[in-house]
């Protein structure tokens, strides 16, 4: 699962930054601000897509220490190559940019950035109005005009719904939960909807209910339009349909291949978790415009716990416009919103449609 929301990352990054490229003269300079970007997980990316800046920022200092270092060690390994790769230049900043105005820690206060990256972290801004509103502000101020703010967050349609369902502040699985401290479950205040997440050898932490409607009011002030809002789901669909991604999804081995080889075990202990990818592959082998038997026929996927974990993310991406216009901020309450288009039902017995359960050969 870790791999399949990597790919997805990598294919957001890359999508946006063609778009940018394509709206760029031939060899402008392209540069890149990575929120709470860790301990430089997506330096690789960002080498591979050919930015000539970067500027990194972490909370923890140690991360960022980390991160450095990963980016020397890169510069190193570079310079004894054959010939050598040029590498972005790049800053470290340790940083709360919930809490600190970015742009007065830069070296060039007057830097201005092509793509504000922030993955798997924007919902740490959303304890008060006030984190909300400087994690905004850092990442749209110092955007170019048509620059783009890209993220990935939770899902609080997706959230709001599963715990609905619930029958009390919790829902999940073996992969993954979700407890919301809140008291009530139809009124869900706009900033400090607090829940602690867990998520498999992953994440272990509290975190806080973003309401999208009140990001696209909050980031207009700077300009920003939505370009696209897609559940995870609907992103990966998209994007294998046009042909995207395939081999790349290959390469990050970020679906397992169903049924697994031999001694081989499947990240799921029980057969029930992959009846998905079993019925699927029936399918096609009663299919009779193709002989192949069914033991060489394999599936791309992931278990159901796993899809039903990732469907609670989505992906985002804003982009600034010279129009710039102010909305007011609401500042009370979110009515507990409904989906229209659900990826997977919360109930813990339902079975997946074909629309809820991705396969890929």
């Amino acid at each position: 699962m870790r791999n399949f929301n990597n790919w997805i990352k990598s294919m957001a990054i890359n999508d946006i930054l063609m778009r940018i490229r394509q709206n760029k003269p031939p060899g402008a300079e392209m540069s890149v601000l990575d929120l709470c970007s860790g301990k430089g997980g997506d330096l690789l990316k960002w080498r591979k897509e050919q930015v000539d800046r970067l500027v990194c920022t972490d909370i923890a200092r140690t991360s960022v220490e980390l991160n450095e270092g990963r980016y020397k060690e890169m510069l190193n390994q570079a310079s004894q190559e054959v010939r050598p790769q040029k590498i972005f230049k790049a800053d470290f900043i340790t940083a709360d940019c919930t809490k600190q105005r970015l742009r007065d820690l830069y070296k060039d206060p007057e830097l201005q950035f092509d793509l504000a990256s922030c993955q798997f972290s924007f919902h740490y801004g959303f304890e008060s109005h006030q984190q909300a509103k400087q994690m905004i502000q850092n990442a749209c101020e110092c955007l170019r005009p048509g620059g783009y703010f890209l993220g990935t967050t939770l899902d609080s349609n997706e959230l709001v719904k599963r715990l609905r369902a619930s029958e009390d502040m919790s829902f999940g699985n073996e992969v993954y939960r979700i407890e919301f401290e809140t008291p009530n479950k139809t009124q869900l205040p706009l900033f400090g909807a607090k829940y602690n997440f867990y998520l498999e050898g992953v994440v272990d932490c509290p975190e806080f209910l973003v309401h999208f409607p009140l990001v696209e009011k909050m980031v207009a002030e700077y300009g920003m339009k939505l370009v696209y809002r897609e559940p995870f789901a609907d992103f990966f669909t998209e994007h294998i349909r046009k042909g995207d991604g395939r081999d790349l999804l290959g390469r990050m081995q970020a679906l397992e291949p169903y049924p697994p080889a031999e001694e081989v075990n499947l990240v799921a202990k029980t057969s029930e978790a992959y009846t998905h990818a079993r019925s699927y592959l029936d399918a096609r082998q009663a299919d009779k415009q193709n002989g192949w038997p069914s033991t060489d026929m394999k599936v791309g996927t992931l278990s159901k716990d796993e899809w039903e974990a990732d469907s609670i993310y989505l992906v985002f991406a804003f982009q600034k416009v010279e129009e710039t216009t102010t909305a007011p901020f609401p500042t009370s309450q979110v009515q507990a919103p409904t989906r229209k288009r659900p990826i997977i039902d919360p109930g813990a017995n339902a079975e997946p449609s074909s629309k809820q359960t991705r396969t890929l050969f």
